[in-house]
């Protein structure tokens, strides 16, 4: 039901012309990337507490703000915007009261199968050499968890050097900003 609401939605949006405010082109104005967590807390809060108008900046986001290897797709999405769409800095936001923190991975694998993955799918990852608690395993501390995210950036081998990479951790209740790591 939730989607037709939306789709009614969108369609008066359209007609109404509701959109012309949000005009603007692919270069983000503040040539920065935000690479972030999906928390729902975060949609509307991030940019306002920020000060971010739609076209300012390419924002990213995974399931607690984790790179962990350096050709991911947020990796290669951060590069895209670096050498394609005129990024020159890239800030990594984690935030506090993260689902991804102290994620039991042996839990999560219980669940699965209790929504009816087979113990045959799980194990071909283990065949395939896929380490499930790897992939899966959230972080003990947002603030190491940014810390890991921005040196897997910083360090990127194809990352022009000029380019300036921060980590920050935002409050989902309150909206504070805490700087981890500033790029000077």
């Amino acid at each position: 039901m939730h989607l037709e609401e939306m789709l009614e939605y969108n369609k008066q949006f359209v007609e109404g012309k509701q959109y012309e405010v949000y005009k603007t082109d692919s270069i983000p104005n503040k040539r920065m990337v935000i690479f972030t967590c999906m928390e729902s807390r975060l949609v509307e809060l991030l940019p306002r507490s920020l000060n971010i108008q739609n076209g300012d900046v390419k924002m990213l986001k995974n399931a607690g703000a984790i790179i962990r290897k350096p050709f991911d797709s947020i990796m290669k999405s951060i590069l895209v915007a670096v050498f394609n769409l005129k990024a020159e800095e890239v800030v990594v936001i984690g935030h506090h009261d993260c689902g991804m923190s102290h994620v039991d991975t042996d839990a999560l694998t219980n669940t699965m199968k209790e929504r009816g993955v087979e113990d045959e799918r799980l194990d071909t990852l283990r065949h395939a050499g896929i380490d499930f608690h790897e992939e899966f395993h959230g972080f003990d501390t947002v603030e190491e968890s940014v810390q890991q995210s921005v040196n897997i950036i910083r360090n990127h081998p194809l990352l022009p050097s000029e380019v300036k990479v921060h980590g920050l951790v935002i409050d989902p209740g309150t909206g504070k900003i805490d700087v981890v790591m500033k790029d000077n």
